[in-house]
């Protein structure tokens, strides 16, 4: 019995130190004597990465665009000549055409006639524009209503006035506010069955709309949009009859001016308010604001075209 005993512990014990000695490799007598057989590394060492000094990275000098200039050149360089001699012809071999802000309104109306387009047609304009000012500052994105003296809209535009001064209701009502009232139009416009195309309100009744601020966003009246106010009548004129462009994109403005089967002068009259509202928001001694003007009819290609034809020349002076 004893040695029965003797031989179950000793099996026991062995199976313990394999069990624990499982994880690492085990060594005899032998093997010990022997070399070992480490484990070959088969991936490269990281590289310490190395902090890169400001003054090191200022020392780099960029390389900068090289600047061609054509003037007094038989032909403009990589350009096989200043205007084609055809009227087909490769557009890549020769320089882009800008034409005057007339003569391109008037091609815009040539290429409807030929195309059998809708005469209705609507007319953008696509302005980008140099929005950096002095010190590293930049212009910021802004958005403006403009009356334009020949309106294209066939109906007025619907303005909410917020309001709760019995008089000032009247004179909105009378006009031609679309709807009237005070903090009880609130609900409604949250759910969607008040909607308009312009909001504004008088100055005291702004903590009130808090509420509607995420729901209206760029609709919510601001005083730098001039749709904060307490001449009434004046901001109703404006905005029933205004038409409204915004900046995009950080530099691009594109809106619509007019349609095509306006008058050429009413078409130009439009665009020449919507530039020189464009312009006044950067001063003119930092120079041009608009960099590249294009105009464009629905179904027609984009033609550039002169913005400084559409802004007032200054005035020259007089030789005394």
């Amino acid at each position: 019995m004893a040695t029965c005993t003797r031989t179950v512990l000793k099996v026991l014990s062995g199976c313990q130190r394999n069990l624990l000695n499982a994880g690492s490799p085990t060594y005899t007598s032998v093997s010990q004597a022997g070399p070992r057989r480490l484990p070959a590394r088969t991936f490269a060492a990281v590289r310490t990465w190395k902090k890169v000094k400001k003054e090191e990275v200022e020392k780099e000098v960029k390389k900068e665009k090289r600047v061609i200039d054509d003037t007094g050149r038989h032909k403009p360089y990589g350009r096989t000549a200043w205007a084609p001699v055809d009227d087909v012809y490769v557009r890549r071999f020769y320089p882009r055409t800008i034409y005057d802000t007339a003569a391109a309104i008037d091609l815009l109306k040539s290429f409807q006639a030929l195309d059998f387009t809708p005469h209705d047609q609507p007319v953008y304009i696509d302005l980008r524009l140099d929005m950096k000012l002095e010190k590293k500052k930049r212009v910021d994105a802004f958005v403006s209503t403009v009356e334009l003296p020949h309106p294209f809209k066939k109906e007025p535009n619907k303005v909410l006035v917020f309001t709760e001064n019995p008089d000032q209701a009247r004179v909105a009502q009378e006009g031609g506010a679309e709807f009237v009232g005070g903090a009880d139009l609130i609900q409604g416009i949250l759910d969607d069955q008040i909607s308009a195309d312009f909001y504004v309100a008088v100055p005291e009744m702004l903590p009130k709309l808090l509420p509607l601020k995420n729901k209206l966003r760029k609709k919510f009246p601001k005083s730098k949009r001039g749709s904060v106010g307490v001449n009434i009548r004046k901001m109703l004129e404006l905005f029933r009859t205004g038409h409204e462009y915004l900046v995009e994109s950080d530099c691009y403005v594109r809106t619509q001016i007019a349609t095509l089967d306006m008058p050429s002068e009413h078409i130009f009259a439009n665009l020449q308010t919507v530039v020189m509202d464009v312009c006044s928001h950067r001063p003119a001694s930092l120079g041009p604001f608009i960099e590249r003007a294009v105009i464009a009819s629905q179904t027609s290609e984009a033609l550039w075209f002169r913005s400084e034809d559409a802004l007032p020349k200054p005035a020259e002076d007089k030789d005394e």
